[in-house]
């Protein structure tokens, strides 16, 4: 096995890795610089096989990738449609964050015909799924960025995937992998399970392939519409795209042969060819390009796609119990009870069911400090929490670095306002 590994060597990660290779054969993998442990295949770890494709190695989030625009507004053309914190709160309210929720203002595009006769027949049934999450986006790490680069032009950032159609995808051909139909719950292994592998040239192997491609079609089509709505919002229009997968697989030659490479947290980055990389929320984010080289080569021309978590959600946040709760129907009454009672302030108001956080474990993230950390950095963070902190990432400029023998940073985005789904946003899935 040939394995290129960029910065410090997670040794879990690196077990992941090693155990997907052998189990398809592969002669070619990669962990880059922001790898951790992730389902079977480490997250920043990219494999070329030659007769397989990975429905585990992609992952859940089919097509999970970012999408920036160069926008031809100036920071002082921003501040005259009432400043960073007015735009945000716009974006927050036209566009729905959450695995579950769906959008608030629905939108039509061609991929939705295209999956209500979907050439996988399962596939037909998530079309309504589909259509109510199409231009929404996930809780987690996922995001809508207005950021600054080094001219002062303002850009627009997102970071999402294929939200629950590409999530039921993964799961159904999990499930079938199982013997199980394509609509039962798979039963989930540990996260150093082997890899699930399909034949390319199976039945449900080029079933794979084709629902994977179309999920992955309909995460580029949420990206555009979100970006298309941040710039109807900045009154805006984009003077140059930059937009990638980052959770996909690709027929590919490298070392003169052809391969399916299988990428989950990894940016493609040929010579020439752009890829957007967001750092954590209180850092730079990056424009970068492949470049010709060696070490780019080795890399199956794979970077990163973002900082690279260093702690768990339940580390960063601590342990959370979520529970039912009845709470007072008047609006500006915090007052919740365990039973259904009548609000001995509010009695008229009724009651209503509603989820509550509990914190059963402290985790070792001060989030009100970051909050106030951020603010006096200047940046208008709505939604986020604890376990998306940034001190959970390495930084940026560390595994970038790692890297710089096959890249080249193009240009520096400075975060203005940043958008996520809060902490009491439910999501099942994460990221």
């Amino acid at each position: 096995m040939n394995i290129k590994t960029f910065g410090s060597v997670d040794e879990r990660s690196l077990l992941q890795l090693e155990r997907c290779m052998r189990a398809g054969d592969a002669e070619w993998g990669v962990l880059c610089a922001d790898h951790h442990p992730g389902y079977s295949q480490p997250i920043g770890g990219a494999i070329a096989y030659e007769g397989y494709v990975s429905p585990s190695g992609v992952g859940y989030d089919i097509g999970c990738g970012n999408k920036a625009a160069r926008t031809d507004l100036t920071r002082a053309d921003l501040e005259a449609l009432g400043g960073v914190e007015r735009v945000m709160r716009e974006i927050t309210g036209r566009i729905s964050f959450g695995m579950g929720v769906p959008a608030q203002e629905r939108v039509d595009h061609p991929v939705l015909d295209r999956i209500r006769n979907a050439e996988f027949g399962p596939q037909r049934k998530l079309a309504q799924l589909a259509e109510s999450q199409l231009g929404t986006v996930g809780s987690g790490n996922h995001y809508v960025n207005v950021l600054e680069d080094e001219d002062g032009r303002i850009w627009v950032g997102v970071h999402f995937g294929s939200r629950g159609f590409g999530h039921k995808t993964a799961s159904g051909f999990l499930a079938l992998a199982q013997g199980l139909p394509f609509d039962a719950r798979a039963r989930e292994g540990e996260m150093d399970s082997p890899p699930v592998l399909f034949e390319i040239d199976s039945e449900l192997g080029q079933a794979y392939i084709s629902a994977m491609q179309l999920a992955g079609d309909y995460a580029y089509a949420g990206r555009d519409l979100v970006v298309a709505k941040v710039l109807e919002i900045l009154g805006a229009e984009a003077v140059h795209e930059v937009h990638n997968n980052h959770n996909f697989a690709w027929v590919e030659e490298h070392f003169g042969r052809r391969y399916w490479v299988v990428r989950k947290g990894c940016t493609p980055a040929r010579p020439g060819q752009e890829g957007f990389v967001g750092g954590s929320m209180g850092d730079d984010s990056v424009i970068l390009e492949g470049t010709d080289s060696k070490e780019s080569e080795e890399s199956l021309f794979s970077t990163v796609h973002g900082a690279g978590r260093i702690m768990s959600r339940s580390q960063a946040a601590g342990r959370v119990r979520r529970r039912k709760k009845w709470a007072c129907g008047n609006r500006d009454c915090p007052r919740v009870f365990d039973k259904r009672v009548a609000c001995p302030e509010h009695p008229g108001a009724g009651t209503m069911k509603i989820w509550v956080d509990e914190q059963v474990k402290p985790g070792v993230v001060d989030w009100p400090a970051v909050q106030a950390r951020l603010r006096a950095q200047g940046i208008v963070l709505l939604g986020g929490g604890a376990d998306e902190a940034p001190e959970v990432y390495k930084r940026l400029p560390d595994v970038l670095a790692a890297h710089s023998g096959s890249i080249r940073v193009e240009h520096r985005l400075r975060p203005l306002g940043v958008a996520m789904a809060g902490g009491d946003v439910y999501d099942p899935y994460k990221d």
